[in-house]
């Protein structure tokens, strides 16, 4: 069965409205190797410094990271997934649109890949 546009996009309307706090950035966890030779990190097999958690975002165009504890890390990633999840729901209702103004219009629907915008001039 296939779902109407309206009737999709009130789904997607709803699962915005659902969606609480969201977190930009990327999270990155490290285990790392120090400098001093005689440290277990050295070790066959070593045992690496860490974890390591940092969350690294934009700022008025600057990259900003900041250090976070496995606490705000386990408080804070379902922000993190609910960003993620809002980018998918964004670009699906991108795509819903602009297919129903293809059909409204009787476009063609848009070719993908580099030069495409072009040869629809």
């Amino acid at each position: 069965m296939n779902e109407s546009p309206e009737s999709r996009l009130r789904a997607l309307a709803a699962e915005l409205a659902e969606t609480g706090f969201s977190l930009p950035g990327t999270i990155n966890v490290a285990m790392n190797r120090c400098g001093k030779p005689n440290c277990a990190c050295k070790a066959d097999p070593p045992k690496l410094h860490g974890p390591y958690v940092t969350w690294t975002r934009k700022v008025e165009g600057k990259t900003v990271t900041r250090r976070l504890s496995a606490e705000q890390l386990e408080r804070y990633r379902p922000w993190f997934e609910n960003r993620r999840r809002l980018r998918e729901l964004t670009a699906e209702l991108e795509a819903l649109s602009l297919q129903v103004a293809e059909r409204a219009e009787g476009w063609a629907p848009a070719k993908s890949g580099a030069g495409a915008d072009r040869r629809r001039r």
